[in-house]
């Protein structure tokens, strides 16, 4: 997909991973519809959009599905939806010691029906079209369990899973679907960790490496690449020696 074939739409746009996204397809001159909660961020947005592109504010909140639709119809009201990043998404670090039914219900709530809430009115839009690029923002934390991630995991889990199934209808329906899976990346979200946070890249770096991940075939955009690879060998191991060997390298327990 190119500038040219229509707009970008990005949810969980006011900061991190997704602020960044939209400005750099707009510095590439893509007109990007940026949808968040708060219309004052998406404003200051706006105004720092840069390049021959520019940037839409369009509030909207992914748990409500209607909105998601109403999204949408404001988007291809004005021309084609040629490409959809649903980035929005929280974390919250729980182990079983603070296991809480409602703040995983929060997290499932956005990271999970929130998608799907954004994803149907992109896909109806995208079908009938016969054409778009849809991208869904996971996690490499998705791959299996990992520490202080008992719901997020799951979310990210659940979101490779989906976009998986998906991709085996849409091959033949003219749209393509990519699965974007970061590592750490410094936004508000990973500001409440307590431990080291390997390979930490910057929001603008990992923004560079979504956009270009695009423009590639291929159905996964997985970065940093050392440490994707680390988590998918890692992974790999039964799951007695999975879970020995992740306690192991966190120091946690008798080992």
């Amino acid at each position: 997909m190119r500038p040219g074939d229509g707009a970008a739409w990005i949810t969980g746009a006011s900061g991190g991973i997704g602020r960044a996204v939209a400005l750099k397809l707009a510095s590439e001159g893509w007109t990007v519809y940026a949808t968040a909660r708060s219309a004052d961020q998406l404003e200051h947005l706006a105004s720092e959009a840069t390049g021959p592109g520019r940037i839409v504010p369009l509030p909207g909140d992914v748990t409500d599905a209607a909105g998601m639709v109403a999204c949408v119809e404001r988007i291809t009201a004005d021309g084609p939806l040629a490409l959809a990043i649903l980035n929005a998404g929280v974390y919250t670090p729980m182990r079983a010691q603070n296991f809480s039914a409602q703040t995983a219900s929060k997290m499932l709530s956005v990271n999970l029906i929130g998608v799907t809430n954004a994803l149907d009115p992109v896909l109806k839009a995208m079908i009938a079209q016969g054409t778009g690029h849809l991208a869904i923002t996971a996690s490499v934390a998705g791959y299996r369990g990992l520490p202080d991630a008992a719901v997020y995991s799951a979310t990210k889990a659940g979101l490779i899973a989906m976009c998986e199934a998906l991709a085996m209808d849409l091959v033949d329906l003219g749209v393509r679907i990519s699965v974007i899976n970061p590592g750490f990346v410094e936004t508000e979200a990973t500001s409440v960790n307590t431990f080291d946070m390997p390979f930490l890249m910057q929001p603008e770096d990992a923004a560079r490496r979504i956009v270009e991940g695009l423009k590639k075939p291929g159905f996964e955009i997985a970065f940093p690449r050392r440490f994707a690879f680390i988590l998918r060998a890692i992974g790999l191991l039964p799951n007695r020696a999975y879970i020995w060997a992740v306690r192991k390298m966190l120091g946690w327990g008798k080992g």
